[in-house]
């Protein structure tokens, strides 16, 4: 055999070896997408949540009925804070104070819900110490009692009282307080349009429920109190 047709065979042998090292190694698996870090995911999260916000809030929008809850709730809810505050110095007893630590905490944080909402929808905030809402007629600036609210002469009397005498005159008027507040949600719902927004519609529905709660309880330990 000559040189020449030496060098074709093996060139031949060669690509043939080749070919054959194609066809038996495994297939390279097709690129995919990596996977999101945590980080990204919880962006993405975040993102969607803000975006299904959106969508609610166009779908349902708030009312002015909704912003004089929430507003009127927040003087409401401030009044409740006052006289609960009052549990240690006027001799409560020791029931009546956890039910008053209670009251303060839980309204206090409602409170705040309740400004941050006004303020994200730029309406008037009231402050946490108004116990009321302030309302303007003939050009003068008054404060509305809301429904269930003490008047003058209540809160004067109870501030007067100490021991048992507060503990029954507390517990009489916080049961009338709670279910001003709860007509007050009753009012918001029976309101056409009212209630749609996700967080008033949840805060309110929290009351009714709370507060509803709180009245049998306040009501069993008012019946557990010595005869005056």
């Amino acid at each position: 055999m000559t040189s020449s047709s030496t060098r074709s065979v093996t060139a031949t042998l060669t690509l043939a070896l080749a070919l054959a090292a194609c066809r038996t190694s495994a297939p390279v698996p097709p690129a995919t997408a990596a996977t999101p870090t945590p980080s990204a995911a919880a962006h993405e999260s975040e993102q969607a949540a803000i975006e299904k916000a959106r969508a609610d809030s166009a779908r349902y929008p708030y009312t002015a009925a909704d912003v004089h809850f929430m507003s009127a709730m927040i003087g409401h809810h401030a009044q409740a804070i006052l006289i609960a505050g009052w549990a240690p110095s006027h001799g409560a007893s020791r029931s009546v104070q956890i039910l008053c630590e209670r009251i303060i905490n839980e309204q206090g944080d409602e409170i705040r819900t309740m400004q941050q909402w006004l303020r994200d929808r730029r309406q008037p905030v009231p402050d946490a110490h108004t116990m009321g809402m302030k309302m303007s007629m003939n050009g003068m600036e008054h404060v509305m009692l809301m429904p269930g609210m003490l008047t003058d002469a209540q809160l004067a009397e109870l501030d007067s009282a100490r021991g048992a005498r507060f503990d029954r005159l507390f517990l009489t008027d916080m049961i009338q307080h709670h279910r001003g507040a709860v007509s007050m949600v009753k009012d918001l719902f029976s309101t056409e349009g009212a209630g749609q927004d996700e967080l008033v519609f949840k805060f309110a529905s929290d009351v009714n429920v709370d507060q509803s709660t709180e009245i049998a309880r306040m009501e069993k330990m008012l019946a557990a109190l010595p005869p005056a």
